[in-house]
């Protein structure tokens, strides 16, 4: 098993990255007049995911880091209500949207998991 050295190192953050380029390929093709609405705030709700697993790693204390994996965690679970959302409205199809919510559970599943062994 690979040492961790940077946040780069944890699969989740790397998902989490991999969600964000979904998200900024999908939210292209939303109506113009949703460009500072919906897909404004899905592209800040996605960005803020590995942000705030790298900077809780990056805060060398263990409270600070479970709180900011809680935060990722809620952003995560933002993002899903909007995605919701987008697919109710017809913004997304069927096959992007349940790939979407797929990768959206298992990074909730490793925040999770994460979280507990931080504690």
């Amino acid at each position: 098993m690979s040492q961790i050295k940077s946040y780069r190192d944890l699969i989740v953050w790397q998902k989490s990255i991999e969600l964000v380029k979904n998200i900024y390929l999908f939210t292209q093709s939303f109506p113009k007049e949703e460009q500072y609405g919906l897909t404004n705030q899905m592209r800040r709700c996605a960005v803020s995911i590995p942000s705030n697993i790298a900077e809780g790693y990056g805060r060398n204390a263990t409270g600070d880091y479970k709180r900011f994996l809680q935060i990722a965690v809620g952003s995560l679970y933002e993002l899903q209500t909007q995605l919701e959302i987008s697919f109710h409205l017809k913004y997304l199809d069927e096959n992007n949207f349940i790939s979407i919510i797929a990768l959206c559970t298992e990074i909730d599943k490793m925040l999770y998991s994460l979280i507990q062994k931080v504690k």
